[in-house]
């Protein structure tokens, strides 16, 4: 897919910015605290997923003023496409002039991948970072994984409520078993996209981290499975009167993880600044590879920063593996970019394109 034309306004300290981009590489160059990533966060919200900083919708309206937009044109599947957001306290979507019932409801329209420094934590941190980039990965190939995960969170969330309240209310008791029916059903349902996904990058990551560190190290990959899909059924119902001392649901796919192994060893718990970061980058870019081959689309880079954090060989071997994508990357110094032989350059300052 290729982006055509982008229209903020009034997010986070834009206030009016309009971007006619390459179709190749596009380069966003300025100081800090310009709203270089907030152009990036602002392209990736087309995805439907949330942002990638974290950020409450209600965090995105420019201070002083009560609402914004962002609108893209874009060329995807051999068709011209246009999307829109408007943004309040809620976002609400729009795809072709037409009201989507959930900013969600883009997922699988447009693709983007996106990797920022804050992305180690992909590595280091815990695991709710890394279900959380497992699942978005997913929502882009599969849409539908988007109101599975929906119904599974919300019946989790019942669950912790019911086992919560029961001591004070005996009569929520009957509905536990009403929520472990939901979760069971979407439950197995995640655990088989998560697997299906999990094969697709251990295809993928080891190739991309091999290249990145010039084949000097190996990186595996595997899924650390809360519970099997066979066996989520008796362990939920096994765990439950623990689940009531504790408040919440200990068994279920919200509780996996994925674990990731630099020569046989840890990479959380042993690996150095460096390879953790570029394990990192290794599963972004590995993301990517799997949108294309999964739906014949490939996804757009949204790149924030990365450069600075790479040495002279990674950059080489990062800008040769998206040299066929559209990319948007921003830099403090538009020299980590010299090696780039076309596309456009622009400069950042107090919201604005200078």
């Amino acid at each position: 897919m290729i982006v055509k034309k982008v229209l903020i306004k009034n997010f986070r300290n834009i206030e009016n910015i309009e971007i006619l981009p390459d179709e190749k590489m596009n380069v966003f160059y300025g100081p800090n605290a310009q709203g270089k990533t907030n152009l990036l966060e602002a392209i990736w919200l087309f995805t439907g997923a949330k942002s990638f900083r974290g950020a409450k919708d209600s965090e995105f309206v420019k201070f002083g003023t009560t609402e914004g937009f962002i609108k893209t044109e874009f060329f995807k599947d051999g068709a011209e496409m246009e999307a829109e957001i408007k943004i309040g306290e809620r976002r609400k979507a729009y795809l072709n002039g037409n009201s989507l019932a959930s900013p969600g409801a883009l997922a699988g329209k447009f693709c983007a991948i996106v990797f920022s420094p804050q992305d180690i934590s992909l590595i280091k941190d815990g695991p709710s970072v890394r279900r959380r980039f497992l699942d978005t990965a997913i929502f882009q190939i599969y849409p539908k994984y988007v109101e599975i995960m929906r119904k599974y969170t919300r019946a989790v969330q019942q669950r912790n409520a019911a086992i919560k309240d029961s001591y004070y209310h005996p009569s929520l008791l009957s509905l536990i078993d009403v929520f472990d029916a939901e979760i069971v059903e979407n439950g197995k349902k995640i655990i088989e996209y998560r697997k299906r996904y999990i094969d697709y990058l251990k295809t993928e990551v080891p190739k991309i981290y091999s290249g990145i560190s010039e084949n000097k190290e190996s990186l595996d990959i595997s899924y650390a499975l809360n519970c099997s899909a066979e066996l989520l059924e008796e362990r939920l119902k096994a765990a439950r009167r623990e689940d009531m001392k504790t408040g919440i649901t200990s068994v279920g796919p919200h509780r996996d993880d994925i674990d990731f192994s630099i020569n046989g060893i840890s990479a959380r718990l042993y690996g150095s600044q460096g390879q953790k970061r570029s394990a990192a980058l290794s599963l972004k870019l590995a993301e990517a590879e799997i949108l294309n081959k999964q739906t014949g689309s490939r996804a757009i880079a949204l790149l924030d920063d990365v450069m600075s954090e790479l040495d002279p060989a990674r950059q080489d071997y990062v800008l040769n593996h998206i040299k066929d994508w559209q990319v948007f990357i921003t830099c403090c110094d538009p020299s980590n970019t010299k090696n780039l032989s076309a596309g456009r350059i622009f400069k950042i300052e107090n919201g604005e394109i200078k």
